[in-house]
């Protein structure tokens, strides 16, 4: 029981009205901030107000502005409340959603999303799209050309097996490098340097057709290569003139003694083999590439490894599906 003080009143509880532990006390001293730190914040803001946005930075700020203005619901919107046209509008029982004639279910029968907005960025007239499809339709009835509506379907599916064709094309380049490379392995070390020696004078049609389309574009890349450096090094040579007594090593250093080159011969004979050949769907020669390297080196191009017998035990399948 508090203490009385003798006239009936109890005296006050010191101890529970202050308590010195959690008070707290203001810095007396106001913030202020110094001459050079106010000129700071001062021409940090001057330069703020005077910087020129660029063109994407405005479009950038307008797009973001449009996207939160259609986002919000102007029923939600800032100063909603105050909008006569909604005051109207709730006075003749609008309460939100979709505005037209109510269904069976209650709900209005029109869109609820606002309509898309499409921002025209050129300086084209309204309509100025339309009258050039219009013209570029009348040109082409004038020509003779009928347009074809395309299904989408089929143009999804096209698109599609142009992508996989691709895809097959650079998987049958890696298993042509890859047969000539095992083709070059099984020839013993004397063989492989005699043919190193004369590979660019090698018949092409003597080359397994697997990859003889490969071999024929490095040599036509080899060629055209050749001449262009000869026709550079002609044109930068001055006139000369020949000597009959000079020296080979001495025509040679000037540039005098022209080289020869030996490459295919047959490069630009038609190779009815390698046409055919090349004229099936990249799925089909794959194919035909995977099972020689099964059969001849006991190679699976899937699992990159060679196997130690023709059961090549331990590989999936010959097919891409089999090693998923």
């Amino acid at each position: 029981m508090p203490p009385s003080n003798g006239t009936g009143a109890t005296a006050p509880d010191d101890d529970a009205e202050d308590d010195y532990m959690n008070m707290t006390f203001e810095d007396p001293t106001p913030k202020t901030e110094s001459s050079l730190q106010r000129t700071q914040r001062l021409k940090k803001e001057s330069l703020a107000r005077g910087k020129i946005k660029s063109k994407a930075e405005r479009a950038e700020e307008e797009a973001a502005a449009r996207e939160k203005a259609l986002s919000t619901s102007m029923l939600e919107a800032p100063g909603a409340k105050k909008s006569k046209g909604l005051a109207m509008m709730a006075k003749m029982g609008f309460t939100g959603g979709g505005l037209g004639k109510k269904t069976d279910d209650g709900e209005g029968s029109t869109r609820t999303e606002p309509i898309k907005v499409n921002i025209k960025e050129d300086r084209g007239g309204i309509g100025m799209e339309s009258e050039k499809k219009r013209k570029l339709q009348e040109a082409m009835e004038e020509r003779g050309v009928k347009t074809v509506k395309i299904d989408p379907d089929e143009y999804r599916e096209r698109v599609r097996k142009e992508r996989e064709d691709e895809r097959l094309e650079k998987q049958f380049y890696a298993a042509q490098r890859v047969a000539e490379r095992m083709d070059e392995e099984r020839e013993d070390e004397e063989d492989a340097v005699e043919k190193q020696k004369d590979i660019s004078s090698r018949p092409l049609k003597s080359i397994p057709v697997l990859y003889r389309g490969l071999v024929r574009h490095r040599e036509e890349k080899e060629r055209d290569r050749r001449m262009r450096y000869d026709l550079e090094q002609s044109l930068s040579r001055l006139p000369t003139y020949d000597d009959e007594d000079e020296d080979e090593d001495d025509k040679k250093a000037l540039g005098k003694k022209k080289t020869t080159y030996v490459t295919s011969e047959d490069l630009d004979e038609e190779d009815e083999e390698l046409d055919k050949f090349n004229a099936l769907e990249p799925a089909e020669r794959l194919g035909m590439l995977v099972q020689h390297l099964r059969e001849e080196y006991w190679y699976c191009f899937w699992c990159k490894m060679k196997y130690e017998s023709k059961e090549m035990d331990g590989c999936p399948g010959i097919s891409e599906e089999d090693h998923d």
